[in-house]
């Protein structure tokens, strides 16, 4: 039979078929909202087993309804009709985490760290109010379309003075009990957080930490066993995850976290440090996509390296003196080698009309010459050719008068040396071999982040090496490379 009405609200649908009930969509004239109703049916049980139910969701109403937080489900009614109890809250418009998990789909290490921190920040906010869940797992966590994540079903909420069992039963999964759930003892906030810490396992590794074949054996693993670490089933895990579960999920409560905040804040401290490990990860991987590989050896043993260069227009730096130098004097060089030649050329050209010898040695200079000057003599290094100026032949000199004027002399015009080219600096090499990841620093100054960076080339000579991870004591050694030499760097942060 189709459920049409409860009290004043109208049924438009199911949203879901719980262990204890059915969760409707419902519409409320009285406000005109959607809202979510959660029955419970007291059909078929006593007097006395029908009240206790009752008694329950008034309790969910009484606990939950003055939990005012982002985080929290808000209840708005409760009431009875028939042989149906049911709870009146603020429709949802997500999924609960456990449709995602069974979903398969991987959540994001940042993702997985913002959830439970919500997580925890309302069940601060409850315990801070003296209400305890006693029931966290996927199933009543919603994940909202804006990624806000609320805490459902506080029908097994534990108010001061009230009692903690239901006819011998204690309330719970049992996959996500505590210990002390477990064995009947008194529950409090700290129960809480040992739920949360299973449910973080299971968003980490994709499993539950304690399995069996039987509702026993479950209960045996929850108060005796130890399950594997989730970084066992993530090598990339950072290992303050491991801390944060390990202390949730402590068999003792006086070794769990005392409080939700604390939880929190550690989940905190290590999502920032994954967000900032993520950031740096992709400005390597974009930095690596844009180097360009040359090698920096010859002969055996050459290795070739990545240059890391971002491609960014950015403006090309002046180029060093001696470059500047070299650039302008080698076409100086040039042009004053061609003004000799034609110079040397000009001096013995025939006049017109005039013997050779007379004209080199005795007649006046022509009027359109006068001023010019003889082409200077250029000085080269002797390792370099220089073809100079040609002189008279010596039978124009021999022939040439007493009284004939020499030939003015040619003032020699040294031109700079060449810049002296750089001397290579012996080079050695630093294999790193880093795990899970650290920041490398080279005599204080920061390399990268190791991995994705195996190797540094650095000059030969002392170093200081230092690697840094913030969940660990950082990492020092001093080193000496030896030109040409390789030192190897293996750490493992533990």
């Amino acid at each position: 039979m189709t459920l049409a009405q409860l009290g004043r609200y109208q049924i438009t649908g199911t949203l879901g078929q719980g262990a204890m009930g059915t969760v409707y969509r419902a519409y409320d004239p009285l406000i005109d909202r959607t809202v979510a109703i959660k029955t419970v049916s007291c059909a078929g049980l006593s007097r006395e087993e029908s009240e206790a139910f009752e008694q329950s969701f008034y309790r969910e109403a009484k606990s939950a309804g003055r939990l005012n937080h982002p985080n929290i489900v808000t209840i708005h009614d409760v009431g009875r009709s028939g042989d149906l109890a049911y709870t009146a809250m603020e429709f949802l418009a997500g999924r609960s985490l456990r449709e995602i998990l069974d979903s398969g789909v991987v959540l994001p290490l940042e993702r997985i760290a913002k959830i439970a921190i919500e997580i925890a920040d309302g069940l601060a906010f409850a315990h801070a109010n003296d209400v305890v869940h006693r029931d966290i797992k996927p199933a009543n966590i919603m994940v909202l379309d804006n990624n806000t994540v609320k805490i459902a079903d506080f029908g097994v909420a534990l108010l001061p003075n009230s009692a903690h069992t239901l006819m011998g039963t204690a309330f719970g999964s049992p996959k996500y009990m505590s210990p002390e759930q477990v064995t009947g003892k008194k529950a409090d906030g700290r129960s809480d957080i040992f739920s949360l810490g299973v449910v973080l396992y299971e968003m980490l590794t994709g499993r539950p930490p304690f399995t069996g074949e039987s509702l026993n054996e479950v209960l045996d693993q929850v108060l005796h066993s130890a399950p594997p670490l989730p970084s066992s089933f993530n090598p990339d895990l950072p290992h303050g995850f491991d801390r944060i579960v390990a202390r949730a999920m402590a068999k003792d409560p006086d070794k769990r976290y005392q409080k939700a905040n604390d939880m929190a804040a550690h989940l905190r401290k290590y999502r920032r440090i994954v967000i900032q490990t993520r950031r740096e990860q992709a400005q390597n991987a974009e930095i690596l996509r844009a180097a360009t590989a040359i090698p920096v050896a010859t002969g055996p043993g050459a290795e070739t390296v990545q240059i890391k260069t971002i491609q960014k227009p950015v403006p090309s730096p002046s180029p060093p003196a001696n470059t500047r130098v070299l650039r302008y004097a080698v076409p100086l060089a040039v042009v004053l080698i061609l003004l000799a030649i034609t110079a040397g050329w000009l001096l013995r050209r025939p006049a017109p009309d005039q013997p050779t010898a007379t004209v080199a040695v005795s007649a006046p200079a022509p009027t359109t010459t006068s001023t010019t000057l003889p082409a200077p003599a250029v000085v080269m290094p002797e390792a370099t050719p220089v073809a100079s100026a040609p002189s008279a032949s010596p039978e124009a000199v021999a022939a040439a008068p007493e009284s004939a004027a020499p030939a003015p002399e040619a003032k020699p015009v040294v031109e700079p040396e060449p810049a002296p080219k750089p001397v290579a600096v012996p080079e050695g090499r630093i294999r790193l071999a880093v795990a899970p990841w650290g920041e490398v620093y080279v005599d204080g100054k920061k390399m990268g982040i190791s991995p994705p960076l195996n190797a540094l080339r650095l000059p030969a000579g002392k170093h200081r090496i230092e690697i840094r991870n913030a969940n660990f004591r950082p990492f020092r050694q001093s080193v000496d490379l030896t030109p040409d030499g390789t030192i190897r760097i293996k750490h493992k942060f533990e």
